[in-house]
């Protein structure tokens, strides 16, 4: 059963624009969009998916970082990042609003978000 859920992705590379879409939301598909396992970050009504296997090595995630930074978490961030919402425990939702117009502040650009 697909998940659709409007999501922030922040990719690792700078050279690829951050963008908000809807995206399966599945954790196979997750690990697909992040390339490895799963770590997750909760913070609030929010969360960050990572690749766990990458957050030793490889090149920082500066975007990802900045944002995290932003939100009062100053973590390492190596590879890809997709930010949804939380819904209760252990339920994925729509990434925040708020959430978006703070990158879209950080990074000067406009997201543009899909229709509900």
């Amino acid at each position: 059963m697909l998940n659709h859920l409007i999501g922030l992705f922040v990719p690792a590379r700078l050279s690829e624009a951050v963008t908000v879409h809807s995206l399966d939301a599945r954790h196979a598909s997750l690990q697909i969009i992040v390339g490895g396992g799963l770590e997750c970050i909760a913070r609030g009504d929010w969360h960050v998916y990572l690749n766990a296997d990458t957050q030793t090595t490889g090149p920082s995630n500066l975007r990802a970082v900045q944002l995290l930074h932003e939100t009062g978490l100053d973590l390492p961030v190596t590879g890809n990042a997709v930010f949804l919402g939380r819904a209760g425990i252990d339920h994925d939702a729509d990434v925040p609003g708020y959430l978006i117009h703070r990158a879209e502040a950080l990074f000067d650009t406009r997201l543009i978000q899909p229709a509900a």
